[in-house]
């Protein structure tokens, strides 16, 4: 996907649909720096280099402007080159609760996370990725971004923004492609823990992602193969969002 050699920037990288995205962008050839604020990104990177691949890990917390602008320069001094970044970093919050019964501290920190840690790392790595002729970057949204679920409205309304911060950066800086991905339950530690099936989605008959799947969909946006799609969402539902909330009409 001609991403042989091109430096990556992963946040979340540690786990889930992070840790996906890295190894797909590894697998290409990629260079991946990963930023988690967990310190299992550093087993990630030490995994992935023993394997042959060029992979570093810094711990940072994205909602920290200090500890961003820190990690990219980072990044700059090791690689000189930025061709991608990939936003994964995230949080779902309170889940199963109603408005009423949300603490503001809940909801700051949902928002915290999954937008304003975006909103920073968009801030700080734009400078670089101008001086690439690949620039992109990749939010994981949510299909939740465009319908709301019960209990789940700290989450719904972050990735809400997510979309909408996608459209205005690739409205505001020619030369960078800015997209997002907006999958539905994609079997993760963390949407196990949110759904109460630690033990994985077998036999719940939800229609569930593999990451691994996801990792190879971030890929492909944040590779000059997708070069003309900017600006815009992709929605990984199985075509559910697709279909009407009507009963079957039965036509004669």
């Amino acid at each position: 996907m001609g991403l042989r050699n091109r430096v990556a920037l992963v946040t979340g990288g540690g786990s889930g649909i992070g840790r996906a995205c890295v190894e797909a962008l590894a697998a290409e050839g990629a260079k991946v720096f990963i930023v988690d604020r967990n310190t299992a990104g550093a087993a990630v990177a030490e995994e992935l280099i023993s394997r042959g691949h060029d992979v570093e890990f810094a711990q940072a917390d994205v909602t920290d402007e200090s500890d961003v602008r820190a990690v990219v320069q980072r990044l700059d001094e090791f690689y000189g080159q930025l061709d991608t970044v990939i936003g994964c970093a995230g949080v779902s919050g309170p889940v199963g609760a109603t408005a009423e019964d949300i603490t503001v501290e809940d909801w700051d920190r949902v928002m915290a996370v999954n937008v304003r840690g975006n909103f920073l790392v968009a801030k700080h790595t734009i400078p670089l990725l101008k001086r690439s002729d690949i620039a992109s970057i990749v939010f994981l949204a949510s299909d939740s971004a465009l319908v709301a679920f019960e209990g789940m409205t700290p989450y719904s309304t972050s990735k809400g923004a997510v979309l909408m911060l996608t459209k205005a950066l690739s409205v505001d800086h020619d030369g960078l492609r800015v997209n997002c991905l907006c999958p539905g339950v994609v079997d993760t530690p963390m949407s196990r823990a949110d759904l109460g099936r630690p033990q994985g989605f077998a036999g719940t008959g939800l229609p569930v992602i593999d990451a691994q799947q996801i990792g190879r969909h971030a890929a492909f946006l944040a590779s000059p193969v997708s070069a003309p799609i900017n600006g815009t969402s992709i929605v990984a539902d199985f075509g559910y969002l697709a279909r009407s909330a009507q009963p079957a009409l039965e036509f004669s």
